[in-house]
């Protein structure tokens, strides 16, 4: 299951980089969501993949009871999702106002309204 998650995740970040490197603003925010899922999935997998009881300590008890999941990779996934929800908002928001702008999502139209 490891190595199909790291096929996965490699897959991910390949077709994120190589839509962030075309000319399309458009293209430039797919390769960006597709990073993103990429990194969630990779702090899942690097997290351990093993299926356990809820880490929730129980009334009379004083630890978790084995074997349970490991809430740390949970925590981070859920932060990064906010964190990459919050940068594809205002990624969003930019491109709007160059194509409002520029009128087009050509990255070569953009260099030309530099000077």
């Amino acid at each position: 299951m490891t190595v199909l998650l790291a096929v996965a995740i490699g897959a991910l970040y390949a077709c994120g980089i190589y839509l962030m490197l075309r000319r399309s603003l458009v293209k430039l925010l797919l390769g960006l969501v597709l990073i993103s899922h990429a990194a969630n999935l990779l702090i899942f997998t690097a997290g351990g993949l093993r299926r356990g009881a809820a880490p929730i300590v129980r009334a009379g008890e004083e630890a978790l009871t084995r074997p349970h999941a490991d809430p740390l990779p949970q925590a981070l996934v859920l932060t990064a999702i906010v964190i990459s929800f919050g940068v594809l908002a205002f990624a969003l928001a930019l491109f709007r106002r160059v194509h409002q702008s520029i009128g087009a999502d050509d990255v070569d139209r953009m260099r030309s309204t530099d000077t």
